[in-house]
């Protein structure tokens, strides 16, 4: 599973903001199935910032978010990411050496179409 927060943060908060990042990042990758994070700066737009992590399953993301110290450090912080986008992707296609692995996706293969409490279908067809 993969997390991608971007954040816009103004010059004067960059030092302030990278030191919480470096807090983060030691906590997140420091817990099981947590494969690597990253905190990555726009070439385009100073003030624009994007954290990648990366986690073995969404299991593993969940577990890495419970300890006391990720939920007191790493939570307040992802919560001051952008909103206006999703965070959270599982990868479909993985390159390696060369090769392109396809994953299986975990979301259900009507989750387009079925809302949130239509699991058994639904009321009117669409």
């Amino acid at each position: 599973m993969l997390l991608v927060c971007r954040f816009t943060v103004a010059e004067t908060e960059v030092e302030a903001f990278t030191g919480r990042v470096d807090r983060a990042l030691a906590l997140l990758t420091a817990q099981a199935g947590c494969r690597r994070a990253q905190l990555s700066r726009s070439t385009d737009e100073a003030d624009r910032f994007v954290l990648t992590v990366e986690f073995d399953s969404v299991v593993a993301y969940r577990r890495a978010m419970s300890p006391f110290e990720v939920r007191e450090h790493v939570i307040p912080l992802l919560s001051e990411a952008n909103t206006d986008e999703p965070a959270a992707y599982e990868p479909l296609l993985v390159a390696d050496g060369g090769t392109v692995r396809r994953e299986v996706s975990l979301l259900a293969h009507d989750a387009g179409t079925v809302r949130l409490g239509e699991a058994a279908g639904p009321t009117t067809p669409r």
